[in-house]
């Protein structure tokens, strides 16, 4: 599906939630409905009235775009043979890492030992793996979904415990910018299911948080990770004094976010 005809798509999907019909449009753009009929069947639209288009349904051209490119991101799992191949080259994971942290080519060179050649041949690999859409001049368009899942246990999953998640809590949280807390409470699964809900909204916030300084200068921009975790558990050295296993069920009150998301 070409460029144009996933913005009609989206442009005509945007419409139909609003509930504009056809009549309207024509009517806001002076035309005949039998005209926008067939601009939208032959996707001939000039720039301009594209945005009148959007002005009538209260969108900016911008947003436009970003949902039809937000539904191309279709892909919500990997296989596990993708997720294999994703963490197998230590370089593949870094040119996947820095380009969704907005680094060109360039600024991957000078900050790493790659080439040029190493970026580019990692970066047709992330396009056959469809993680990301590999563009004219190197850029990219990543293909994953807003709610990418790892596959529990796979590979990736395996990965982080093996190595990330030891390497990032290896350190004692003393330097600015950086924070440690552990906090035990006895909760109810309903209060328990209540303060998810309010980590994945900070997990939002920490997304868009990025989105934002995606403009500032490389040179003022960290990486920067967080790591949340939340589950019912008891110490291993209180569990061995227990004079009986704790065998009660644990009523879930949400579907657990997926991981890696």
């Amino acid at each position: 599906m070409s460029q144009t005809d996933v913005l009609v798509t989206t442009l005509k999907r945007l419409l139909k939630a609003r509930g504009t019909t056809y009549a309207q449009v024509a009517a806001h753009l002076g035309l005949s409905e039998a005209s926008v009929k067939r601009q939208f069947s032959q996707q001939s639209f000039h720039l301009r009235t594209l945005e009148a288009v959007c002005d009538l349904i209260h969108v900016e051209l911008a947003e436009l775009v970003q949902a039809a490119e937000d539904s191309q991101s279709d892909v919500r799992q990997l296989s596990p043979e993708q997720e294999a191949e994703l963490v197998a080259d230590p370089r593949r994971l870094l040119v996947a890492v820095c380009m969704l942290n907005h680094m060109t080519i360039e600024q991957i060179i000078a900050t790493y030992r790659l080439s040029k050649a190493d970026c580019v041949a990692q970066l047709l690999r992330l396009d056959r793996l469809q993680v990301i859409r590999l563009l004219p001049e190197n850029r990219v368009k990543w293909k994953l979904s807003r709610d990418f899942g790892w596959i529990p246990d796979g590979p990736i999953e395996r990965f982080f415990r093996d190595k990330v998640q030891t390497d990032f809590l290896n350190g004692k949280f003393h330097q600015a910018g950086e924070i440690l807390r552990f906090q035990h409470a006895m909760l109810t699964p309903a209060a328990n299911a209540r303060f998810q809900q309010r980590l994945l909204r900070l997990v939002q916030e920490f997304a868009e948080l990025h989105k934002d300084c995606v403009g500032a200068p490389a040179g003022e921009r960290y990486g920067t990770s967080l790591l949340l975790a939340m589950r019912p558990w008891e110490l291993a050295a209180f569990e061995g004094l227990r004079r009986a296993p704790d065998t009660r069920a644990f009523a879930a009150g949400i579907t657990p976010a997926p991981a890696g998301s």
